[in-house]
């Protein structure tokens, strides 16, 4: 059965993904030689090493997801989202902070984030759901048990990683739910009486928050807001957006070729991880680097093609979720890296160093090709 569908899989897809995985492997190897060498006494290809364990770790995940009809997905689906909001509210209290973010967990030396993992759940949850009760959804009368049933799989897990100060993640689970959310079978009347009250809860939260401790946000969180004119604030937070434009800008239109960054030297902190797009381009300069917004867009545009062609509910939400998902990422990571808005620790796909976004991703794109090989089979 396996070998079957590999031949049905979406051939674009797959060929723009795999570029994507092998030229997001071969700048980790550049990216992250200084630190594994210099920081850390390890070897040069250390990183490169772990992140190919992670990315064969997200294709034997692949392989069972694209062997598993999208119709009993919603079973699995609601298992793993008891078991990851079980999880984040265990870290809550216990898990380890990095970067300020208290919601990590380390296993067999490899460090995992579960709230990754809560992001293609919620997707395939909320498309199932919507699939399931298409016509009470669509039905005149206001469902409210419904409804509360949407936000708590929508709103619970954005709210503990909030607390738990992962705001990145936070802003791009609410982007993925609001996105479907907005594009269900919802009528519209309901989505504008649903959106006001959660305005409201926000608001009230915020408040009390801010009587409480007297801010919303901590001040590592505040300190990211000021992004407008980083050089300016070099010393006191700016330093790595800086840097990432003295990165882009010595890269000129050729780059100053494979392995010669010279900002990846103790200038941008962890340079694999979230800044790599500035390596990238101080390395390969704009022509070459502007390749990756051509691989994006492509992949992107043949995500939302399945989704429009998908003959069922679920399968059109779940590929419209991977899109959001994977924009959401894009956006948020070379938006704070261009400086248009706060720099949020949000890694950029296929291309930053980390073992649980790279096997979400890895899923996410494979519940794509499930989709695409049962709209397949149907037509037939």
């Amino acid at each position: 059965m396996l070998k079957q569908n590999i031949k049905k899989l979406d051939k674009v897809l797959l060929i723009i993904s795999s570029i994507l995985i092998v030229w997001g492997l071969l700048s980790i190897v550049s990216a992250s030689s200084r630190v594994a060498v210099l920081d850390h006494n390890l070897p040069v290809y250390y990183y490169f090493i772990k992140q190919s364990v992670m990315i064969l770790a997200g294709l034997i995940i692949a392989a069972f997801i694209i062997n598993i009809p999208t119709s009993k997905y919603l079973k699995f689906a609601r298992v793993l989202f008891i078991a990851i909001l079980a999880v984040l509210l265990v870290l809550s209290f216990t898990g380890d902070e990095t970067r300020g973010a208290q919601n990590w967990i380390t296993i067999f030396g490899f460090t995992f984030q579960p709230s990754e993992f809560a992001k293609p759940i919620i997707i395939v949850y909320l498309a199932m759901i919507f699939d399931k009760y298409y016509k009470q959804l669509k039905a005149k009368e206001f469902n409210p048990n419904l409804i509360a049933l949407i936000i708590l799989i929508g709103c619970f897990i954005p709210v503990i990683v909030f607390f738990q100060k992962d705001f990145g993640t936070m802003i791009i689970l609410v982007g993925i739910f609001m996105t479907l959310f907005l594009g269900s079978p919802i009528k519209r009347i309901d989505k504008l009486k649903t959106i006001g009250l959660l305005l409201v809860l926000v608001i009230l939260g915020g408040l009390i928050l801010y009587f409480k401790q007297g801010s919303i946000f901590t001040e590592a969180q505040l300190s990211r807001f000021d992004f407008i004119n980083p050089c300016s604030n070099y010393e006191e937070g700016g330093y790595q957006i800086c840097n990432g434009f003295i990165a882009i800008n010595d890269g000129s239109l050729f780059g100053l070729g494979l392995g010669k960054s010279k900002q990846k030297y103790s200038y941008i902190p962890e340079p694999h991880t979230d800044s790599i797009f500035a390596i990238i381009s101080e390395e390969n300069g704009f022509i070459r680097s502007s390749i990756i917004f051509v691989l994006y867009v492509l992949l992107l545009f043949r995500i939302i093609v399945v989704s429009s062609k998908a003959s069922t509910i679920r399968g059109k939400f779940i590929c419209l979720g991977v899109a959001t998902y994977i924009f959401m990422h894009i956006f948020i990571n070379l938006g704070g890296l261009f400086g248009i808005m706060p720099l949020t620790g949000v890694p950029l796909p296929f291309f930053s160093y980390g073992g649980s976004f790279v096997i979400c991703l890895i899923a996410s794109l494979a519940l794509v090709e499930r989709v695409y090989i049962e709209d397949k089979l149907l037509k037939k």
